[in-house]
């Protein structure tokens, strides 16, 4: 007996022996008046034994037959041996054996092919979500064996909405300023400018302590190129100061790692190009259509993106001297600038921007010029002086001194005068 049929075991012995009513036994057990009369007959009738629920020792009109649980069982260890029991149930419903991951998990754990997990105590209180979306973006790089042993580790840059759970992913090699900013662009694409950005201290999205410092020192603000293109959108980045603290975009790694991984294996994905495919062909959508929850309030907070030129935006960003030739040096090589106006460059700078598609630009008064690539470093123009033969020859200090030979002065003698009054 159960310990609730034990309860009712002490009540009924009470009703028999004229203690309580049955009206009254009803309302301590908890049942209908008339489903306590029908119980308590038949517990008069078969003593202890009719109070067991009927049910118990009988299998389930709605159990598995033995013939589909086997079924199931062989086609997990043929395709999913390493799937956890939620995916695992997902997939085998695509293949025709539809079943809850529950009962699976309970199937699995019984033929020892899967194990319980060791629940982690917390480590930190519990964080209220924000409240609006677009309020909060959580963004980090998660290096994994993503193709497992049939291509290199690779990072997979995640972005998570903090009231929403809305996500999106993007692979590349590594944690990179053009992946953070390919990321942060296919979200504003999808969604609009969020308000503000939750990263780690990593000198991709904020300059060091060191160098904020020595900034602030002089009054300058100092930012990265991701930052600066985030100053740009009027998007904040604050920072985290442990992993723990953006913990919804941490715990999301898990979801890809444990998911992403195996539908990787089952695609037979082994590039970042066709993963990055794989991603944007509905896979994230897939992942929100499933995981993420309605923000408290309805209020979106992003802001849109028309009027903002995304492209020179999200692109490395530097600045060079322009010579009086309107010539530029960049990367180790020279390019010849053609302004519209001849004259000098006013202020001898000129921005140089690297897009993420690799193009090359240069901007100059608000405006980009045309440009060619020299093949080699410009001379410098020998200047050659033409001496002019109606000019005076310029006399030293030592012939103004000496007079000539025929000169009226040698001929003079003391006493006689000079030649001329002679």
């Amino acid at each position: 007996m159960s310990a609730k049929e034990r309860e009712r075991l002490k009540i009924f012995a009470r009703v028999k022996r004229g203690k309580l009513q049955q009206k009254e036994a009803a309302a301590l057990c908890q049942l209908e008046y008339r489903y306590l009369r029908r119980l308590y007959q038949r517990y008069c009738e078969q003593g202890d034994r009719g109070l067991v629920h009927q049910g118990r020792g009988r299998p389930s009109n709605r159990a598995k037959t033995g013939e589909f649980k086997a079924a199931v069982l062989a086609r997990y260890q043929e395709r999913y041996p390493d799937f956890g029991p939620t995916l695992a149930a997902e997939k085998l419903a695509l293949d025709g054996h539809v079943i809850d991951h529950e009962t699976l998990r309970g199937w699995l754990i019984k033929a020892g092919l899967w194990q319980k997990r060791r629940k982690r105590a917390k480590h930190r209180s519990w964080r209220e979500r924000r409240a609006h979306f677009g309020e909060l973006v959580q963004m980090d790089g998660s290096h994994h064996k993503w193709f497992e042993e049939r291509a290199a580790k690779c990072c997979l840059m995640n972005m998570v909405d903090d009231a929403q759970g809305t996500t999106q992913s993007l692979l590349d090699e590594e944690e990179t300023i053009f992946a953070a900013m390919g990321v942060l662009w296919q979200w504003i694409d999808l969604y609009g400018i969020p308000q503000s950005l939750y990263t780690d201290k990593k000198n991709v999205y904020v300059v060091d302590e060191k160098t904020r410092e020595k900034a602030a020192d002089s009054g300058e603000e100092v930012f990265t190129q991701f930052g600066r293109a985030c100053q740009q959108l009027g998007i904040k980045i604050i920072t985290a100061h442990s992993p723990e603290a953006k913990g919804r975009v941490e715990r999301n790694h898990g979801t890809y790692q444990d998911r992403l991984v195996k539908e990787f294996r089952l695609a037979e994905i082994s590039t970042i190009d066709a993963g990055n495919q794989f991603l944007q062909q509905g896979y994230c959508a897939e992942l929100n259509q499933k995981f993420a929850v309605a923000p408290r309030s309805a209020v979106d907070f992003h802001r849109s993106a028309k009027g903002y030129d995304l492209a020179s935006i999200f692109c490395i960003e530097e600045e060079r001297s322009v010579s009086a030739d309107w010539i530029v040096r960049f990367e180790n090589q020279f390019y010849q600038l053609q302004p519209a106006r001849k004259t000098l460059p006013a202020k001898g700078k000129v921005r140089v921007r690297r897009y993420l598609n690799g193009e090359l630009h240069f901007c100059y008064a608000e405006r980009d010029l045309a440009y060619t690539l020299l093949p080699e470093r410009p001379k410098a123009k020998t200047v050659v002086k033409v001496r002019n033969k109606h000019r005076r020859r310029p006399v030293t200090i030592r012939e103004q001194s000496v007079s000539p030979t025929n000169h009226a002065w040698r001929s003079f003698s003391f006493g006689k005068g000079p030649p001329w009054a002679r």
